[in-house]
């Protein structure tokens, strides 16, 4: 018989208990000297790397968080509105939206350099290329949170003979919120690469201190940089979810939709 505690572990968090075997496996390999410790530290000396140079670490870490939270919370606002004026005019949607994929499609790192020729360097093009990629997916979301309304509750809601104002406004958009709050989900973890992006080419935060690091051979501060990046991109996640839970609350029909 499986042993209760063990049952509850493997069920409730593999994903702990596969990091903790892959750090320990790594620390052990970098121990017997299998791979030199210069081309991949150790969890014990990156992690002693974060301690010595976290006034840095901590700076930068709270310079790409500004940037990720100004960009993505821009691109919330604008897909949402885009995705209403598509919605509601269907002719700017058939001549706009087009051109929304094909500039989705142009990778990021492309377009940076002109971001700094408009806004400079520092946070502004940061911020922009955050912004750039974190818009699509909630833009997509929302717009088919919108069509997809649950055709019996809009029978059922016509019966009041709504303006079409207030069909969108009292129906189509709480019904959209599970696809919103998807959109927005996804967007988070690309908001994090937008960000780290424009600051390996305009400067700042913890894409600048990742390629520094780099043109100094320094591999544990780069490793130190990364985990940074995903503990942020984590944590946004995590705070987006429980946003989440909090809002479908009491609201099982539209975990439905």
């Amino acid at each position: 018989m499986i042993d209760p505690l063990k049952a509850w572990l493997v069920e409730k968090y593999p994903a702990w208990i596969f990091l903790a075997v892959l750090l320990s496996t790594w620390e052990w390999v970098v121990a017997q000297e299998w791979v030199a410790s210069y081309l991949l530290p150790s969890p014990t000396q990156i992690f002693q790397t974060t301690l010595e140079l976290w006034p840095e670490i901590y700076a930068a870490t709270l310079s790409t968080a500004n940037s990720i939270a100004w960009g993505l919370g821009w691109s919330a606002v604008s897909g949402v509105t885009l995705a209403l004026l598509f919605f509601a005019i269907p002719i700017v949607r058939r001549a706009v939206l087009p051109f929304c994929i094909f500039f989705q499609t142009v990778p990021i790192i492309s377009i940076a350099p002109l971001l700094v020729i408009w806004f400079g360097f520092g946070q502004p093009t940061v911020r922009a290329s955050a912004f750039i990629v974190s818009l699509f997916p909630i833009l997509a979301n929302t717009l088919t949170g919108l069509q997809e309304t649950d055709a019996h509750l809009k029978g059922l809601f016509r019966l009041y003979r709504p303006s079409p104002w207030q069909l969108i406004f009292k129906l189509q958009i709480p019904s959209a919120i599970p696809y919103i709050l998807t959109g927005i989900k996804i967007s988070a973890g690309l908001a994090v690469i937008g960000a780290i992006v424009g600051e390996f080419i305009a400067g700042g935060g913890l894409g600048s201190l990742i390629d520094a690091a780099r043109t100094q051979q320094r591999v544990d501060l780069v490793f130190s940089g990364v985990v940074m990046s995903s503990v942020l991109a984590l944590l946004l996640v995590f705070i987006i979810e429980v946003a989440s839970r909090l809002l479908l609350r009491g609201r099982p029909y539209l975990r439905k939709l």
